[in-house]
């Protein structure tokens, strides 16, 4: 069994998902400190003009764990975002699919920026098609503060004997504790496709939903390399 973890992300890009559908079982980190101006409360979308950035504004205070950020709902961020998507996306081919998912997290009232990233990262490993188990770590219970302890942790509450890191991971990880452990490490090695989008030259690392609304329910097929 391989187990894979990472921080619940907003609106993540193709790479977390390959991730996780290379996974067994993902782990929402929601445990861990807050990261100011990365992925947690942001992504990219393609526009005519380039891309930009869909942002949540949070009301962050350091040292808060990305289950305690709070959402500033003064800001009506819902309804600029599904303009924006409106805008940007009308005439793709699968907008009405993806509109639609969108258009219930729009509708829905969020306090925590936690609570938000995990039911957007399920609806999409949903509509991907992808099986993998999710879990969110702040359901599981304890686990120690040291990153590798707690990923072996983690990896061995399931029984597991693999962990999928990122490839980023052997910057930083320290694997005589895995190994000590009895966990093998595996690194994603994963190769960022290029596929159909909208307004002209193609534009990696956008969100994984520029993917959907063009390819739909081919998606998978196209993160996964096979078309």
């Amino acid at each position: 069994m391989i187990v894979a973890v990472h921080q619940p992300q907003y609106l993540p890009w193709l790479g977390y998902f390959d991730k996780i559908d290379k996974a067994d079982v993902f782990v929402l980190l929601d445990t861990v400190q807050f990261k100011k101006n990365e992925w947690q409360n942001r992504n990219k979308i393609k526009t005519a003009q380039g891309w930009q950035w869909l942002t949540v504004p949070v009301l962050y205070k350091y040292p808060e764990l990305i289950s305690e950020v709070t959402i500033n709902n003064k800001m009506n961020w819902q309804h600029k975002q599904r303009q924006a998507l409106v805008s940007n996306y009308k005439r793709a081919p699968y907008f009405d699919t993806v509109e639609k998912m969108l258009g219930d997290i729009f509708s829905s009232s969020w306090e925590y920026i936690s609570e938000l990233n995990i039911e957007v990262v399920k609806r999409l490993v949903t509509m991907l098609g992808i099986d993998t188990q999710i879990y969110v770590a702040s359901e599981l219970g304890d686990f120690p503060e040291n990153p590798d302890e707690r990923l072996v942790a983690i990896t061995k509450h399931f029984g597991a004997g693999m962990y999928l890191a990122g490839a980023g991971g052997r910057e930083y990880m320290n694997l005589a504790t895995y190994e000590k452990s009895g966990i093998k490490v595996t690194f994603q090695n994963f190769k960022h496709p290029v596929y159909t989008q909208l307004f002209g030259d193609f534009e990696p690392f956008m969100s994984v939903i520029d993917l959907i609304f063009n390819h739909g329910d081919n998606s998978l097929t196209v993160l996964r390399g096979e078309t």
